[in-house]
């Protein structure tokens, strides 16, 4: 089937507004152009791509199964678009980024700072999802490489630098001062609410085997969905959780939280940075990873 391309990037744009009228100006086109386009498009496949409503267009089962597909190949497209076009310019392009919520406080924030200021034609769209998702964007081509929090088994096609190790701790809000005075047991543990990320997250399946291996069979009194949620909660006594040491300190020293110490360490954790070993990387994507690699003063990768 021999479909225009431009066709496609139609689609593209259309989807990703979600309206006619913004895709056309985005285009540069009509908003009867691009309608008449869509409309051919769905009689060359075949098939439904878009759902008109009153305030826009939403993507059918098909389209959003087209999608996937297209996003990738436009946007790699348009970014190597803008990089040709600017040939002269000190660093240009966009780097598609994955990252956790503790990658990006942990790591990210100071290292892109630095980067920024060296490189600051060179856009950045950071991305976050939970790991196994980002992993998936990652193979499918919709990520130039991710900064992750282990542990996580990396698929084959990945390769994996050390950023960083952390550790972390157990802490609560003033309610829970009195657990301060001696180390508590770990299967103590079960008598306080514990404040942990959704079971779709790498950090409840480390916890949840955790404690399994030491017999204590735990759940989460209550579950969120990123880590940025948790201090939070815990600081107004609703439970109590493991942080990273660094995100809880100034908490700690503001007395606005208490370090539970344990019977045990916790599990040690590192960020790393995974790439795709056979994907070749875009000229602003080889600079940003190699300014990171170097930031993380890593030495070599780790071959999954």
């Amino acid at each position: 089937m021999d479909i225009n391309f431009e066709y496609y990037k139609i689609f593209y744009f259309a989807a990703k507004y979600g309206n006619v009228t913004k895709a056309a100006t985005a285009l540069g086109s009509s908003q009867p152009n691009v309608t008449r386009v869509l409309r051919l498009l769905e009689t060359q496949l075949g098939c439904r791509l878009f759902v008109r409503e009153a305030r826009g267009i939403s993507l059918t089962e098909q389209g959003k199964r087209l999608y996937t597909h297209v996003e990738i190949a436009c946007r790699q497209l348009l970014n190597a678009q803008e990089e040709l076009c600017h040939p002269n310019a000190d660093g240009c392009g966009t780097v598609e980024l994955g990252a956790t919520e503790t990658a990006l406080h942990l790591f990210l924030l100071d290292a892109l700072n630095g980067f920024r200021s060296d490189y600051p034609a060179i856009r950045i769209r950071i991305h976050n999802h939970t790991t196994p998702e980002t992993l998936k964007q990652l193979v499918n081509g919709r990520l130039d490489f991710a900064v992750l929090t282990t542990p996580f088994e990396p698929p084959k096609a990945c390769s994996c630098v050390d950023a960083l190790h952390f550790r972390e701790i157990l802490v609560g809000g003033t309610h829970y001062s009195g657990l301060c005075e001696q180390p508590l047991a770990l299967a103590d543990i079960r008598r306080y609410p514990w404040i942990g990320l959704g079971r779709e997250s790498a950090t409840y399946r480390l916890y949840k085997n955790f404690f399994i291996a030491r017999g204590i069979d735990l759940e989460p009194d209550m579950e969120v969905a990123t880590s940025d949620l948790m201090l939070p909660l815990i600081e107004s006594n609703l439970g109590i959780g493991f942080v990273p040491e660094k995100l809880a300190l100034p908490l700690l020293q503001e007395k606005k939280l208490v370090h539970i110490r344990l019977d045990c360490d916790a599990p040690t954790r590192a960020l790393q940075i995974v790439s795709d070993k056979e994907r070749p990387q875009s000229p602003a994507a080889r600079m940003l990873y190699g300014y990171l690699t170097s930031t993380a003063g890593a030495g070599s990768a780790r071959q999954a």
